[in-house]
């Protein structure tokens, strides 16, 4: 019996959309054509007519272009066909060049089908690992006022903040205890009406995926009857041509200053001696 084979153009069953990828990243495109193969027996009576859907055989022509140019496989780009009839487009790395209008081509015999998509390339992401711009400071306050642990950081992407009370990760804010951070790389752990339980080491750590550093600080709690200690600068003497003004900066007694020959301690016995300081 006579047999008429006929083919028609191919169909796509599966194919991307536009895409953005990342520069220096890997790009994968898929898509899989079917071609419509019939087959018809021609009988004297009656016609009997028989339809097949074949999926990728006999497998269909494909070819790439972009921007209307074709694409050749090259170190970078790449063509596979695997054997459930996916055809693969693969761009590594992508660059600033491949970006731009991909067009596909399935092509047979009976005719050829198309499809096309976008692809942006983005620029690479520079990563650089967290640094400290102020670091954390150690703090007094007096009970039951509030207190402010601060410091500033830098980091592309932005880092993730983590705090610690010693071996303690604080890991949400309370009505008391509340951790804050703004887009410029200011971070603040604030306590309001702090206690003696508040008091001990205090450390911020700061991650991206360039790195990660931290900083440690100590806040001390005092009562109200107690004061802070404070530190005092030594005084600096300042150079000048009167040994008076020179030594009574050192808070050295002033007739010592104008009789070096004569012993102190007669001077120490002698009533009437005045300090530096009365005066």
């Amino acid at each position: 019996e006579p047999i008429q084979e006929r083919f028609f153009r191919p169909h796509f069953l599966q194919a991307p959309g536009d895409l953005t990828v990342q520069e220096g990243k890997l790009c994968r495109m898929d898509c899989k054509a079917r071609l419509l193969q019939c087959f018809v027996w021609l009988r004297p009576s009656p016609i009997i007519l028989f339809t097949l859907k074949v999926s990728g055989l006999p497998t269909p022509d494909l070819s790439w272009q972009l921007n209307g140019r074709p694409i050749r496989p090259d170190s970078s780009h790449k063509m596979l066909v695997r054997e459930n009839g996916v055809h693969s487009l693969i761009i590594e790395p992508v660059t600033a060049r491949d970006a731009g209008i991909y067009t596909c081509i399935a092509s047979n015999r009976a005719g050829e089908n198309t499809f096309s998509l976008e692809l942006i390339v983005a620029a690479k992401e520079v990563h650089k690992a967290p640094v400290f711009i102020e670091k954390l400071q150690n703090t007094g306050v007096t009970e039951g006022f509030p207190v402010r642990l601060e410091c500033r950081i830098s980091g592309e992407p932005s880092p993730q903040i983590f705090w610690k009370k010693e071996n303690e990760s604080l890991t949400y804010n309370t009505d008391r205890v509340s951790m804050h951070q703004d887009n410029y790389g200011y971070i603040c752990l604030l306590i309001q009406g702090a206690t003696k339980e508040d008091a001990g080491w205090y450390t911020v750590s700061a991650k991206n995926e360039a790195g990660i550093v931290s900083c440690t600080a100590r806040l001390d709690v005092y009562t109200q009857w107690q004061q802070p200690p404070q530190t005092t600068k030594p005084k600096k003497v300042r150079p000048s041509a009167s040994r008076y003004a020179a030594l009574c900066d050192q808070g050295l007694d002033i007739k010592a200053a104008f009789q070096p020959e004569a012993n102190p301690v007669h001077l120490t016995m002698q009533s009437g001696l005045v300090e530096s300081d009365d005066l």
